[in-house]
């Protein structure tokens, strides 16, 4: 299905040209968006927006994996823990990923590696409100 843009035809003109774009389903971007950091942007053509997303998520998830952050499980009955593991899984694939290979699961000894897990859970944070910008732009509620 194609959407009508309308925009002006250069910077002194009042009339109007019409282009067709393709829409892309909000739900995709959505989902796209949070699986991959910045896909959704992507997907939507918003090419610079999409890469510092990108660049921005997964810079502090893998400084914080460096700083020896924790990476939250689930299955843990504090209220402080659950709340990391929701900001950890904001990461989508990133969280998979270092659940694989084993990364975040030694103890947080010092300070430094709570930074670390902060840097993770906030990753994952940001990857969410990232997701749901792309979801919104994708649905016409927000314009650019």
């Amino acid at each position: 299905m194609a959407a009508k843009i309308d925009y002006p035809l250069a910077p002194g003109d009042k009339g109007l040209a019409t282009a067709a774009t393709p829409r892309i389903s909000p739900a995709l971007t959505l989902l796209t968006g949070w699986l991959i950091p910045g896909a959704g942007h992507l997907l939507l053509g918003k090419w610079i927006r999409g890469l510092l997303l990108m660049a921005a998520i997964g810079g502090m998830f893998f400084v914080g994996i460096a700083l020896q952050g924790k990476v939250y499980t689930p299955n843990t009955g504090e209220p402080l823990d659950m709340l990391g593991f929701a900001g950890d899984l904001g990461s989508g694939l990133l969280y998979l990923l270092a659940r694989m290979i084993g990364w975040g699961q030694a103890p947080v000894l010092t300070a430094v590696a709570d930074y670390g897990s902060k840097f993770i859970v906030v990753a994952g944070l940001l990857n969410i409100v990232a997701a749901v910008d792309a979801h919104s732009l994708a649905s016409g509620r927000k314009q650019s």
